[in-house]
Formats: C-alpha cells, sequence, structure tokens
C-alpha cells in the first residue's frame, strides 16, 4: 500500500508545456530562426537551464548568456502564472482525494520555485507536505535525485511512494529512486512505469494502490 504520492508539476497537474512552448518560441523568434515541434519536445520535464543549454546547442549559438535566456522564458511563464494557473482535468479533485485517504503528498518538479509559489498559491496550504524544485542545489531529473530529496523530507523510502509522472525523463527519475510510477500522458512515454493512464480524470486512490502492487510484482529494471 501507498503510504505518499509524489506528483510532478509540468503537464501532470497543470497544463503548462504550452506556455513553456510559447515562452521559448518568443525566444528563439526573437533572434530570427523558427521553433521546431522536434525541439519543443525534447525540453519535455528537464530542468529551464539544461533545457536552455540544449536550445543553444540546437541553433549553434555561442557566446550568449545561458542564464540572461532562462530568465527571459521564465518572465514570460511567470507573466502567464500571474493571471492564474491552469490545472488539467481531475488534478484537484485527486489531490482531495488523496489528502482525504490520509496519504502524504509531495510536489516534485523541474520548476523553479520563484514559479512554483503560484502553484502552492492557488493550491491552498497543507496541500503538500513537502516540495522539491529544480532550483534546490540538487541533480535534476531523470537523475533521481529529486525524488529522494522528497522521500528524505517525507521520512519514507522508495517502497512506499508512488510517483505520478508525465513526462519519459520524470518516470526515469522517480523509477531510479525507488518509487512506483504511474505515468499520466495521452500515450505511454516509458516503459519504466508500471502503469499508464491517459489522463487523472481515470485516476483515483485506488489506482495508485494499484501501482504499488504492480511494482511490488515485478522484477526492478537494473539501473
Amino acid at each position: 500500500m501507498a503510504e505518499a504520492v509524489l506528483f510532478d508539476l509540468d503537464g501532470t497537474l497543470i497544463d503548462s508545456e504550452p506556455i513553456w512552448a510559447a515562452a521559448n518560441t518568443a525566444l528563439v523568434r526573437s533572434r530570427r530562426a523558427e521553433v521546431t515541434d522536434e525541439l519543443l519536445r525534447s525540453l519535455s520535464g528537464i530542468d529551464a537551464t539544461v533545457a536552455m543549454r540544449r536550445i543553444h546547442r540546437y541553433y549553434g549559438w555561442t557566446g550568449l548568456d545561458v542564464h540572461a535566456d532562462v530568465a527571459f522564458v521564465q518572465r514570460r511563464v511567470r507573466e502567464s502564472y500571474a493571471r492564474g494557473v491552469h490545472w488539467l482535468p481531475g488534478a484537484r479533485a485527486l489531490l482531495g482525494s488523496v489528502r482525504a485517504a490520509g496519504l502524504r503528498v509531495a510536489l516534485v518538479t523541474s520548476t523553479y520555485r520563484e514559479l512554483v509559489r503560484f502553484v502552492l498559491a492557488e493550491a491552498g496550504p497543507g496541500t503538500f507536505d513537502a516540495v522539491v524544485c529544480g532550483d534546490d542545489g540538487h541533480r535534476p531529473k531523470p537523475d533521481p535525485a529529486p525524488y529522494l530529496a522528497a522521500m528524505d523530507l517525507l521520512g519514507l523510502a522508495g517502497a512506499d511512494c508512488v510517483a505520478v509522472e508525465d513526462s519519459a525523463v520524470g518516470v526515469a527519475s522517480a523509477h531510479v529512486a525507488g518509487c512506483s510510477v504511474l505515468n499520466v500522458a495521452p500515450i505511454m512515454r516509458s516503459d519504466l512505469a508500471h502503469t499508464w493512464v491517459p489522463s487523472l480524470l481515470h485516476v483515483g486512490v485506488d489506482s495508485l494502490h494499484g501501482a504499488v502492487a504492480l511494482w511490488d510484482n515485478r522484477e526492478p529494471v537494473a539501473g
């Protein structure tokens, strides 16, 4: 049985991927280049600075300030969040159900804390027992460090936790940390996930316990 649920944020709880895509597109077009769907897909789930370095390599940009470009993109996203955060269908209801069932809840995101605070304000106090952000000083996903940090804050082991992730990068991070993993996405993005659903509308507390049961009965993938 799960004792805690560890949620990713972007693309899992909130519909923010189009916002990040628009912000990155604005940066690319400011340099008279065109963004590609291939590039945008490759940025899913990864740390903002890592993503920006990937963008610079993709376009062959040299001698430009990566951190200034990260700030440009973050400012665009912050402006959008200030107008309101768009929760994905089923996200608020699932958070409420998990809390009502007495499970611990953590947020484990690559997004930096300055932006996460908008989500925390809308979620309300007490929604999350632990929050791990992309600028907390640990190695980013797909490294297991973010999930290990969340489990440390909760005082739990991976066997006690189920992670809910949309990206293959996030699934890998949670899997290597020892969590059972529920992949929520229109199509399953990683065979490291222990179960998959197309939307949080299809997820309840029983689904989360079921992910742990599947993990308990499956040989871990060597990592």
